[in-house]
């Protein structure tokens, strides 16, 4: 028999026919936000690993992925650095290694005339059709080659707009201690109004429909990465605009740590409030610090990201990849990996002592 809730009064009639009542709902609800809250907890306590790191320096792709086991990680990303070449090493690891493949970074194996990582070497921005074109065969490249490894999730970056970028030059006057002069508040407000005035959206919009529909026959989904430049594409604004259009869940946001604490250093926005904001359509993460203002990509807690205060924001399913600059040293990479266990240990038996 179908019960109708319409009313606090409803509610306690129904909770009672099925013996339920209401101080037992209060103890399931706590439950449950203690097992969400848990959750998040052993999600950041097996991060993922990306091969932006190692993937320049190997020509076997299961000699890259063995260096990456070794760090202790059993979760991977394959990266936009990813050339044709290793793959078949990736494969034959895969098959004797119980190591996940969380996602792959767009584009995943690179365009075969692209020897180094590229990730904007194909723009969907572009006003040239034959190269959106071509972006658009090369994601569908990924998606495919996502689900061979069993892959959730591809990374997109989505391109820029066609107007100068100011971003550099905002870092280089805070370097020159100029964050508060004239000079910087004048060239912030200019590059943003100028960025305001150019309108790519369409073309995205409409580039993005067959991709969409061919992640979901792939049965993934697609984070669109926040990124560090003024001309980036999407904005804010657009980045609702986007979720507005497409409102199934196969499209959401894929947060960069790093990247948007470079945009906080630049005083475009406030990360954490970005990060709440973003919650709702987040997907996963790319996890990497900075040195003050704009020397990302470095290991965890060497730089100014708040962690601590910011992955309570993560949902509970979202892998979070460390994502290192090639010139980290290996030898630094398991310790900061210990350290960060041991921190969401600590959180993990706090959650359970809550409870």
């Amino acid at each position: 028999m179908e019960t109708t809730v319409e009313t606090p009064k409803d509610l306690l009639i129904s909770l009672d026919k099925f013996g339920l009542s209401t101080g037992r709902l209060l103890e399931l609800l706590e439950l449950l936000a203690w097992v969400t809250d848990t959750a998040m907890i052993v999600s950041a306590l097996t991060p993922a690993f990306s091969t932006c790191w190692n993937s320049e320096r190997h020509t076997r792709g299961d000699r890259m992925l063995a260096e990456i086991w070794e760090l202790g990680f059993r979760q991977v990303e394959l990266g936009h650095g990813i050339r044709l070449s290793l793959i078949q090493g990736i494969a034959d690891f895969l098959r004797d290694h119980d190591l996940t493949i969380t996602s792959l970074h767009n584009f995943c194996p690179l365009p075969l005339e692209v020897f180094h990582a590229s990730p904007d070497c194909l723009q969907c921005t572009s006003s040239d059709p034959s190269e959106r074109n071509r972006a658009q065969r090369q994601t569908f490249a990924t998606i495919d080659q996502a689900v061979s490894f069993g892959a959730q999730y591809v990374v997109l970056h989505l391109g820029f707009a066609p107007v100068r970028d100011e971003t550099k030059r905002l870092s280089k006057l805070i370097h020159q201690g100029k964050i508060f002069g004239r000079t910087f508040v004048q060239a912030k407000l200019r590059a943003l109004r100028e960025r305001e005035k150019a309108d790519v959206y369409p073309r995205v919009r409409d580039w993005l429909v067959p991709v969409v529909e061919h992640a979901k026959q792939a049965r993934l989904r697609l984070g669109i990465e926040n990124r560090t430049e003024i001309a980036t594409f999407p904005n804010e604004y657009e980045f609702k605009k986007l979720f507005d259009d497409f409102k199934e869940p196969v499209l959401g946001r894929w947060h960069d740590f790093g990247h948007a604490q470079i945009r906080e250093h630049l005083t475009l926005h406030d990360h954490g409030e970005r990060l709440q904001a973003a919650a709702p359509r987040l997907l996963g993460c790319h996890v990497h610090d900075v040195i003050y203002p704009d020397c990302d990509h470095r290991i965890p807690f060497t730089g100014t990201v708040p962690f601590k205060e910011l992955l309570p924001m993560i949902p509970a399913h979202a892998p979070l990849v460390w994502e290192l600059s090639p010139s980290t040293q290996a030898d630094a990479i398991p310790a900061a990996l210990q350290k960060w266990r041991e921190l969401f240990h600590e959180d993990a038996g706090n959650a359970k002592n809550a409870a």
